[in-house]
């Protein structure tokens, strides 16, 4: 699982296309399975960010495992460079939370990730 959930002020005129390139780019730089990953986009056109309705952004990760200040560098990087290109939102205008909530405070299928693990 990661889950990522991209707010911004920005309007995708056919988010489908987009969501599934960040789906796969997201897979890729977080090195987990697209199987596993899901995104969402939510438009809010009053998203101010420096006082101004600039394009600007937030993005909360939730993953497990794979969340570290290292890896997060890295991960902030490759995403800014992702949202400057596609939706024109430079590095300077949002911000992305990094969270991994630990195995047993995560459910799927009926359980917890800790069960499923069995950690």
């Amino acid at each position: 699982m990661p889950s990522l959930e991209l707010k911004t002020n920005v309007k995708i005129d056919d988010p489908k296309p987009f969501l599934l390139e960040f789906s796969k780019f997201s897979a890729e730089v977080l090195n987990k399975p697209e199987l596993y990953i899901s995104v969402s986009y939510d438009y809010n056109e009053y998203l101010t960010f420096n006082g101004t309705f600039e394009p600007a952004l937030l993005l909360t990760i939730t993953s497990l495992g794979n969340i570290n200040p290292e890896a997060n560098e890295k991960y902030s990087k490759a995403l800014f460079d992702f949202f400057q290109k596609k939706l024109g939102v430079p590095g300077d205008r949002g911000y992305i939370a990094f969270y991994d909530p630990g195995l047993a405070y995560l459910g799927h299928k009926g359980t917890t990730f800790s069960a499923i693990f069995g950690k």
